[in-house]
């Protein structure tokens, strides 16, 4: 796990910002804008953002991409990166006045699978950080259920549970976003 410092871009914040507990799940398919969005979102909102990053750099590509999306943030947010320890890192580090970003759940889910963790345990031990932050947090997810089921059972397995891991964020979630070319669809709230 590496954590960098927060930094407060704005140590003077408008007078009026909303700093109750708030959850939003943005989902897309692959290069859909989704991250995009995310960020563009958290940046927006004026607040110290911490980002939570899930994806493992086991290969070349990876880590291009890994170094990529680190390049595409602000340097003065904070980052942690994180395999499956995502209730507790959110548990420790959302405040009222803070904004936590979450990409993405996709990984955070392979992670618990390749870790042989109990998903059940792992999914419900997340909604239950969920519902005690103090902070906004956005959490940004690969929507890949809308495909050919898979022949594999392992593949079955965890686009089943994906899909359950949606169903339950989305239900906690005030807003949802689907991105469909870069275009944010409101799904649920504003």
């Amino acid at each position: 796990m590496t954590k960098n410092q927060f930094k407060n871009p704005n140590p003077n914040p408008s007078p009026n910002p909303d700093l109750s507990p708030s959850l939003q799940l943005i989902l897309g398919g692959a290069r859909s804008g989704k991250s995009a969005y995310g960020e563009r979102l958290a940046k927006d909102s004026e607040l110290p953002v911490l980002y939570v990053a899930t994806a493992q750099a086991f290969d070349d590509e990876m880590r291009a991409r890994i170094k990529q999306h680190q390049a595409d943030r602000p340097d003065h947010w904070g980052s942690i990166e994180v395999s499956c320890e995502l209730p507790q890192i959110l548990l420790e580090n959302s405040r009222s006045d803070n904004l936590i970003l979450v990409d993405c759940l996709t990984l955070w889910l392979m992670n618990v699978m390749y870790e042989q963790k109990d998903i059940h345990q792992s999914v419900s031990e997340l909604l239950q950080a969920l519902s005690q932050v103090p902070g906004r947090v956005i959490m940004v997810s690969n929507e890949i259920t809308m495909g050919v089921v898979p022949m594999g059972k392992e593949s079955r397995l965890y686009v089943d549970e994906l899909g359950r891991l949606h169903q339950r964020i989305a239900q906690a979630a005030q807003q949802v976003t689907l991105m469909v070319a870069g275009i944010p669809m409101a799904v649920k709230g504003a």
